[in-house]
């Protein structure tokens, strides 16, 4: 159980620092604050919706959370597991091209070594956030694959939910303060999450 409690732990304390931050960087806007807030969250991430699940591989183990919370696993395994793998291979495809990316032409990383640009070629072009749609991906594919009830629900409703909070109330003013107009622009004319596929000019 006391993983089951790290979990929850986490996505509060991820979901309320986007929370503070944005409210503290909205009413102290400048690029330093934003580069200092970044970092912050960033570590947020990592030790509130990182950490947990990883500690999870281990103890109590994919595939007895359900046990442990009196919850049903998920019907149709087969059905779940071929659809896990399935959101899996794109989700793995944009973590490690949004990766690359980020790092040859934004000169930075996913994490606390920020970009110096923006990064708005490949996958870029079709979607704002293409590492987080891959993350959320992911999320969605342990929890089919382990046949996870209660992973599946905690990645539905609870880890996709506080990171789409986080890049709307926080990540984007972030970038707006980092990058000014080329930011601006850029999302003015590229999708949030849904890539486009209508053909590029």
């Amino acid at each position: 159980m006391p993983t089951i409690y790290f979990i929850f732990i986490g996505l509060f304390a991820f979901a309320a620092g986007a929370w503070i931050l944005g409210v503290w960087l909205r009413r102290n806007p400048s690029k330093e604050n934003a580069e200092k807030y970044s970092r912050v969250m960033h570590f947020l991430f990592f030790a509130g919706l990182g950490a947990p699940f990883t500690v999870g591989l281990f103890s109590p183990g994919l595939t007895h959370f359900d046990e442990l919370v009196g919850l049903k696993s998920l019907p149709w395994k087969t059905f779940f597991l071929v659809l896990g793998i399935l959101l899996a291979i794109p989700g793995l495809y944009f973590m490690g091209t949004t990766n690359k990316l980020l790092r040859a032409l934004g000169s930075g990383a996913n994490a606390f070594r920020l970009t110096k640009r923006i990064v708005a070629d490949d996958i870029y072009k079709r979607t704002r956030n293409p590492m987080s749609l891959g993350y959320y991906l992911l999320a969605l594919a342990v929890g089919f694959v382990s046949g996870s009830t209660f992973l599946t629900l905690v990645a539905a409703l609870g880890v996709i939910p506080s990171h789409i909070f986080f890049l709307k109330y926080f990540e984007e003013l972030e970038l707006e303060l980092r990058f000014g107009e080329s930011y601006l622009e850029y999302k003015k004319s590229v999708p949030f999450l849904i890539p486009s596929f209508k053909s590029l000019s």
